[in-house]
C-alpha cells in the first residue's frame, strides 16, 4: 500500500525559497511518475507539476522557471523546490502518486 508523507511549506515573504518533499513508502518512486498538485483557498485543486518515472519534468506554465522538481530515488523522495514565489502561489500542495494524494502541506507567500 502506497502511503505518501509530506513536509516543508510555511510562511514567506514574495520572492522568497520553499523546499516541500514528498516520501513514498510502498512503492518505488524510480518506476513511478509523481504529480503536485495545489488548492489555494476558494479555488479548485490544479495541477502544478510532475515528474516521470524517466526523464524530464513537466510544469504549469504559472511554475514555469520558477519551480523545480526532483526525485531522490535512494530516499523514495520527490522535492518540489519553489522560487521567487508570489502571493498567488499560496495554496495547500498536495503531491500524488499512484492514486492517492499526500496529506497537504500549507504555503503561504505574504509580506
Amino acid at each position: 500500500q502506497v502511503q505518501l508523507e509530506q513536509s516543508g511549506g510555511g510562511l514567506v515573504q514574495p520572492g522568497g525559497s520553499l523546499r516541500l518533499s514528498c516520501a513514498v513508502s510502498g512503492s518505488s518512486i524510480s518506476t513511478t511518475r509523481m504529480d503536485w498538485y495545489r488548492q489555494a483557498p476558494g479555488k479548485q485543486r490544479e495541477f502544478v507539476a510532475y515528474i516521470p518515472s524517466g526523464g524530464s519534468a513537466y510544469y504549469a506554465e504559472s511554475v514555469t522557471g520558477r519551480f523545480t522538481l526532483s526525485r531522490d530515488n535512494a530516499k523514495n523522495t520527490v522535492y518540489l523546490q519553489m522560487n521567487n514565489l508570489k502571493p498567488e502561489d499560496t495554496a495547500v500542495y498536495y503531491c500524488y502518486v499512484q492514486f492517492r494524494w499526500g496529506q497537504g502541506t500549507q504555503v503561504t507567500v505574504s509580506s
